[in-house]
């Protein structure tokens, strides 16, 4: 289940640090991975619930960016299996 689903007593009061924002991209990667595997074979009703989930996430993650000030410093991928993905800022590389 996605980490974004708090209960309502705990909403707000969740720390968020780059380890949650890591694991919430990592989830929104797999996601993306089964929408697009159960559309190429021809499974469109079950895309649905994991696309609500997806956008879910990404509304949150929308939300911390918005909330976080303009000097704080970009969270960073360590990682070096992403470290040949391409650059999003202008919507280019499409994989």
């Amino acid at each position: 289940m996605s980490i974004v689903f708090v209960p309502k007593k705990l909403r707000g009061k969740a720390k968020v640090n780059q380890e949650t924002i890591q694991r919430l991209l990592d989830e929104n990667d797999q996601l993306v991975r089964c929408i697009t595997e159960y559309m190429q074979k021809g499974r469109a009703v079950e895309c649905v619930q994991y696309q609500q989930i997806l956008h879910r996430n990404i509304v949150y993650l929308a939300t911390i960016a918005d909330a976080s000030p303009d000097d704080a410093p970009p969270i960073t991928n360590c990682s070096s299996s992403n470290a040949s993905a391409p650059a999003l800022n202008g919507h280019e590389g499409t994989r």
